[in-house]
């Protein structure tokens, strides 16, 4: 069963499905802002993907939350790959609980994927099939408000996992990772008005060469290069799934100037933003 996963939000209040590597990477070709929320099991196989502005690596066993805004862009899906996969829509979230998840995003943040062993991993297996035998029965056991608690065993678990692989998930080990994990939250947060690692160092009250040295030590990428990334997907995410004006793209990232957003987009892509979004 191969249904087509929805690029932005879910249609419904919430939608239950696996996928293979061949549909996934029918996913791969530009990056897509995730409104829904999104819990997946990777059944095997492999991938590669980025996560807002972190590129991860996903394995058999793996227990993935992706959090609504999220930026994703698939890089590969081995052919062998299996994802079962749970989204939960924007307004589902919004009218059900979901500030519950407040409590979720500092753990998600130092950690949003959980590899389970074999034990529990064959438990949540059962806990998908389960669901997709419910959900394609006639009639459905499923509805909206049984999701609701479906959603929060899903969140419960999640928390419960990476506390057990972590008792401290949100206090970084050292302060350079801590240093990092702000830089990068606030990257996300503040990308399309602050384009310039100075008015990050101001804002966490620490001298740039601090910053840069501290960033570049834990990722291996520069504070400027964050910045970047966050800037380009976004606007390729815009250019590729939405029908606004280039223009109004530009405003939207924080560029005055149409042309100089031009010139940035190229030089970082070698292409045109018109040309990408044609291409």
């Amino acid at each position: 069963m191969e249904p087509n996963i929805p690029l932005l939000d879910c249609p419904t209040d919430y939608l239950i499905g696996d996928a293979s590597g061949k549909v996934m990477n029918e996913y791969g070709r530009f990056p897509c802002k995730i409104k829904c929320g999104v819990y997946a099991y990777v059944v095997r196989g492999t991938a590669k993907a980025t996560l807002n502005i972190t590129q991860l690596e996903f394995q058999q066993n793996d227990f993935l939350l992706i959090e609504p805004g999220t930026f994703l862009l698939i890089h590969e899906f081995s052919e062998d790959a299996l994802v079962y996969y749970v989204l939960f829509s924007s307004s589902f979230l919004d009218k059900y609980s979901y500030s519950a998840r407040i409590s979720t995003q500092a753990l998600h943040m130092s950690n949003p994927t959980i590899h389970m062993p074999d034990e529990v991993a064959g438990a949540m297996n059962k806990t998908f099939s389960l669901l997709l035998d419910a959900l394609n029965c006639t009639p459905s056991l499923l509805s909206t408000e049984k999701m609701v608690h479906i959603f929060n065993l899903f969140q419960l678990c999640y928390v419960d996992f990476v506390r057990q692989q972590n008792p401290s998930p949100v206090r970084p080990q050292d302060r350079k990772t801590e240093v990092y994990q702000e830089y990068q939250k606030m990257v996300l947060e503040h990308y399309h008005e602050w384009h310039h690692v100075a008015q990050y160092a101001e804002a966490m009250r620490l001298s740039l060469p601090h910053l840069c040295s501290t960033v570049k030590s834990v990722c291996g990428k520069t504070a400027g290069d964050l910045i970047i990334d966050a800037i380009l997907t976004d606007a390729k995410a815009q250019l590729k799934i939405t029908n606004l004006q280039i223009k109004e793209i530009a405003l939207s990232l924080g560029f005055d100037n149409v042309a100089f957003f031009n010139r940035f987009f190229k030089s970082h892509t070698g292409t045109t933003p018109k040309e990408y979004r044609k291409n």
